[in-house]
């Protein structure tokens, strides 16, 4: 077993067991379970990457620093990170976006470094078992979701690093070396401007540096996660240093993945869930049939929504606050029935009507909704149970007393993740001009971390895959991919990207 199951020394730190552990991680020691929702990651990531290889930004972007099938797997990984992340489809678990490096790193890594299929998984569970972790200590902070791009400083280390099966100290060093400069998105930038391609492919290639340097023999802190002038004092409101190392190889954070299914960021898969629904009750719709539309959901929802909504003012919106607009994607369903990454550029963006529904489409606070949230492992849940007392500033900071009190008495309980759930909930009420009322309520998205998702992730992931154009020989053959051999994976991601 790697050598954080055999017992903690006091030379180590968090940073030190994690490095051990990850450099040790070899496929028998992951649950069979684990490996599989591995393998649906790699394919719903891919299916983020076409996404955005396919938007106009995106080829952009490839412009600029060429396709992801590219020889040298450095840049490859950071072209990879960028195109999965900007249009809010890559998947999440407790804690953090994880996909973009997790999953993005190892496959640039196993194709040039010529892997069979069972190392690609496993580097991609290592991957996001530090990332997560590391996420996780800094989940009551200031910085978010997608915001929090010091996940994939973590994610590229500990996935490239797998993948050349490197020894815990380059590791140590690389995690060190990676996390003395940690990036800080500004919000400005991120909502505002084409800067949000950036949130991952930034840290991606300061993480590929930083392996690189400690190859050479370059030292990192060991200590950098809680020492008092370290990475946790300036991106944690509350650390918890406690959490990098917690259950390892016991308490599977990949067990937490939530696969996004529509584009759009915190609570808009729920809210696009029940658009869908009542769509398929009442058929086509106008704007003139509709009186009102009132989306209830949870704080986190609101918070995102209301960040987003001073720069979403029409078809001309940039596409960093877009993605989080509430409004916008569930008109859009409500008139079409779906909503997917091309409803985010022209022409479909520059429907009126969708314009003129989103105007009757307000936001109200669901109390139980955020109770709900709190209660669920991702996306903050865990870390509030784990601060016990200590969250409640940051709790406070967030939602006020009012959510101090919803919340209550919070404490860690240690649980194994095997039965994560992610209640980002929406209720959506259309209320029609000609006196009719229709309300759908869903507390867990379709994809999200819960009981649905554990029994059908597979078949969610391959629907999402042939959405966006994907090989149905890719499809058919990914519960394949960890007995594939070398040659085969080198065929199958190429076949995955090279139309």
């Amino acid at each position: 077993m790697p050598r954080a199951a055999r017992g903690r020394t006091s030379a180590d730190t968090p940073l030190r067991e994690l490095s051990h552990w990850a450099a040790g991680l070899r496929p028998q020691h992951v649950p069979c379970r684990v490996l599989k929702l591995a393998a649906s990651q790699v394919l719903s990531q891919i299916a983020s990457i076409r996404a955005g290889l396919q938007h106009p930004l995106g080829r952009k972007l490839v412009a600029a620093f060429g396709h992801p099938m590219q020889r040298d797997p450095r840049q490859a990984a950071g072209v990879f990170a960028a195109l999965g992340s900007w249009l809010n489809l890559d998947d999440t678990a407790y804690a953090g976006h994880l996909s973009n490096s997790t999953v993005a790193v190892p496959l640039a890594f196993a194709y040039a470094r010529q892997l069979d299929g069972l190392s690609l998984l496993t580097a991609v569970v290592a991957a996001n078992e530090c990332a997560a972790r590391i996420t996780a200590s800094a989940t009551l902070g200031p910085l978010r979701g997608q915001s929090a791009v010091h996940t994939h400083l973590a994610g590229a280390v500990a996935g490239r690093l797998h993948c050349d099966r490197a020894s815990a100290t380059l590791f140590e060093n690389a995690f060190g070396l990676a996390f003395a400069m940690p990036n800080w998105p500004l919000m400005r930038a991120f909502l505002a401007s084409d800067a949000r391609l950036f949130n991952t492919f930034t840290p991606v290639r300061t993480a590929m540096d930083a392996c690189d340097a400690a190859y050479a023999g370059l030292r990192g802190a060991p200590d950098i996660m809680e020492h008092s002038d370290g990475f946790l004092a300036r991106f944690a409101t509350v650390p918890l240093p406690q959490a990098v190392a917690k259950g390892l190889g016991r308490r599977w954070h990949t067990d937490t993945l939530s696969f996004k299914m529509h584009p759009g960021g915190p609570g808009i898969d729920a809210a696009v869930d029940c658009a869908a629904e009542i769509h398929r009750e009442l058929g086509s719709l106008r704007p003139e049939d509709v009186a009102e539309v009132v989306v209830e959901a949870s704080l986190y929802t609101l918070f995102a929504g209301e960040r987003a909504a001073q720069y979403v003012t029409g078809p001309g919106s940039p596409l960093g606050a877009l993605v989080l607009d509430v409004p916008y994607p569930v008109a859009t369903t409500l008139l079409t029935g779906e909503f997917s990454v091309d409803d985010f550029s022209s022409p479909l963006l520059d429907d009126p009507d969708r314009w003129a529904l989103a105007k009757r489409i307000r936001l109200e606070h669901d109390t139980d909704m955020t109770r709900e949230l709190f209660l669920s492992d991702a996306p903050f849940g865990e870390a509030v149970r784990e601060a016990g007392d200590l969250a409640v500033p940051w709790l406070r900071g967030f939602g006020g007393d009012e959510l101090v009190d919803l919340v209550g008495a919070a404490r860690a309980d240690d649980r194994d993740f095997s039965r994560s759930t992610k209640a980002t909930g929406a209720r959506v009420t259309v209320r029609l001009t000609d006196g009719r009322t229709v309300s759908r309520t869903r507390l867990i998205p379709v994809g999200a971390a819960g009981p649905e998702t554990r029994a059908g992730h597979a078949d969610l992931v391959r629907e999402k895959f042939l959405s966006v154009g994907g090989s149905q020989q890719v499809a058919d053959t990914v519960g394949r991919l960890h007995r594939m051999r070398p040659r085969a994976v080198r065929r199958w991601i190429e076949t995955a990207f090279l139309d």
